[in-house]
């Protein structure tokens, strides 16, 4: 067995109180800088490189690779780490790699494999960096908190998704697309202090040496397989990340070419997964209370699913609202979702699994974005933007019907 999450407080004490909120400050500042990249990214590539809705989609592609390249060791390696120390670490690994998209703008040097690899890049630090910040949150609060602080810790990056991508067309109009993203790489720098500052820095997931390296791995993917909450849950949120890899593709072109807005609307239309966000996480919680968890689960992922169709179908004058709206109520969806699935995990998983069922769950559920944004780079290419876009989001569907023929329809809550 591995030893599972210590800190040198109790979870209740102040100095877990103060934990928590400099985790809370990383993270809100970190995802304000990611939601001024999602916009300036793509626009690089299409103001400075001319590129093509494939060329978009390879680099969306290549931000969410590492999932499949080390999602399943992602949690073993985690364990061999202090949590909170590796966090830091990645957050200054990220801040020098997005730095040097400007930098190479700046020199006349940027090129579409440097944005590729750059994508790639951070997609390992971040799967590293999720993993350890997913299993560090339940030693700083208590067990019965863990619903209301993933809801909080929701509400905040919906709140960053809203005004990131919103800031983010501003600064692409006014300073460049390249030069916005110097923002990005100064939020991790932020994010790096915060961390640096939470108490218990000894607080760690540590693998025993004398377990095999793939046992390691294979103990946290057998859970996950034959757990029957889990399994079904995960398979759900596998098919909303496969849409969401085909909308993070299709959506820039859509707008720009298709729909011909500039810089930004485009940015205060891609804001509004922010406010679809923050809405899911404002009711998650109170809804779970009244309904039960898993009823949540069913709910929201079906009328996301539907709302995700405001999308494809928006036109002529109506185009910047009905998107805007579909991708309110998508996100909304994958957000209650999240929240509840998240919590369950983190709650039935042994401490000294959670590193390890935390990094295959996202081996699925992340390993399905860049599939999602290569076949909508792809079909945005053959059928445009629009048909593309309607592909991804008919996908949605499959996971309220994965959810509908698992144990999930017969509970009230995921625990049951």
């Amino acid at each position: 067995m591995t030893a599972g999450p210590r800190t040198a407080a109790p979870r209740g004490g102040s100095s877990s109180r103060s934990g928590f909120w400099h985790f809370w400050a990383a993270s809100g500042i970190s995802s304000l800088g990611s939601g001024i990249t999602a916009v300036a990214l793509p626009l690089t590539a299409l103001a400075v490189l001319d590129a093509s809705a494939f060329e978009v989609g390879l680099i969306t592609a290549a931000s969410y690779t590492g999932a499949v390249l080390i999602g399943l060791p992602a949690g073993v390696i985690v364990q061999r780490f202090p949590l909170q120390r590796l966090q830091v670490i990645m957050d200054l690994i990220r801040a020098a790699l997005i730095a040097s998209v400007p930098v190479a703008a700046w020199l006349h040097m940027l090129t579409l494999a440097q944005l590729v690899l750059v994508g790639l890049a951070i997609s390992l630090a971040n799967i590293l960096f999720d993993v350890a910040n997913t299993a560090f949150l339940p030693s700083l609060v208590a067990k019965e908190e863990l619903t209301a602080r993933n809801s909080l810790l929701s509400g905040t990056l919906a709140t960053t998704q809203l005004a990131g991508p919103s800031l983010g067309g501003l600064l692409v109009q006014t300073l460049g697309a390249a030069t916005s993203l110097i923002t990005d790489a100064v939020s991790y720098l932020l994010s790096a202090v915060f961390l640096w500052r939470v108490p218990n820095k000894d607080s760690r997931s540590a693998a025993r040496d004398h377990e095999p390296f793939a046992q390691q791995v294979r103990a946290g993917l057998r859970f996950v397989l034959r757990h029957p909450v889990i399994r079904p849950c995960v398979v759900a949120s596998t098919a909303l990340n496969l849409s969401s890899g085909v909308v993070l593709a299709t959506a820039p072109v859509f707008l720009v070419r298709t729909a011909g807005l500039p810089a930004g609307t485009v940015g205060l239309v891609l804001a509004s997964d922010g406010v679809g966000a923050l809405a899911g996480a404002a009711i998650t919680t109170r809804l779970s209370a009244t309904i039960g968890t898993a009823r949540v689960a069913l709910v929201s992922t079906a009328a996301g699913a539907v709302l995700a169709l405001g999308m494809p179908l928006a036109h002529a004058s109506w185009t910047a609202l009905c998107f805007a709206l579909g991708q309110a109520g998508f996100a909304a969806g994958i957000t209650a979702f999240s929240i509840v699935t998240r919590t369950h995990r983190q709650t039935v998983t042994p401490p000294e699994l959670l590193p390890r069922v935390v990094a295959s769950v996202r081996f699925f559920t992340w390993g399905a974005i860049p599939v999602g944004a290569l076949l909508g780079g792809l079909a945005a290419d053959t059928l445009g933007a629009r048909n593309g876009l309607l592909v991804g989001c008919t996908a949605a569907f499959l996971a309220p019907v994965a959810l509908h023929f698992s144990k999930v329809r017969h509970c009230k809550d995921l625990a049951d």
